[in-house]
């Protein structure tokens, strides 16, 4: 079963990527990525350029209203994003509990939609 892990960040942890804790928040992340990969349980994943790089998009009465940057302001961020290939959703919780966010931010686990049957 493949399940989705959002990793969301405070404003604080995503500011260590470029101060002189990078190090450690880079190699607490290798660490943790690198534990999926050699589980074999890592299908594919991307971390996410800050919030402030980021556009969103609605649709209202067929024009766009697009605006910069994520649409709700929140204390938390999407940071980035693992699928996982797991027998079940404890076996999913037990990875999210690893992350180096979920500590001070949190990890968002939900299943994948499976594909539409062919036909």
């Amino acid at each position: 079963m493949q399940f989705a892990l959002l990793y969301n960040e405070t404003p604080e942890e995503q500011g260590r990527r470029d101060t002189a804790d990078a190090p450690a928040y880079w190699g607490a992340w290798s660490a943790y990525m690198g534990a999926m990969a050699a589980a074999g349980v890592m299908h594919s994943g991307q971390g996410l350029l800050p919030p402030a790089t980021a556009t969103t998009l609605r649709t209202a009465g067929g024009k766009w209203q697009v605006h910069d940057g994520p649409f709700a302001d929140t204390k938390e961020q999407l940071g980035g994003f693992v699928i996982l290939e797991v027998p079940d959703l404890d076996t999913a919780l037990e990875w999210a509990a690893r992350a180096p966010c979920a500590g001070a931010g949190s990890v968002e686990i939900r299943p994948v939609m499976p594909p539409p049957p062919a036909g």
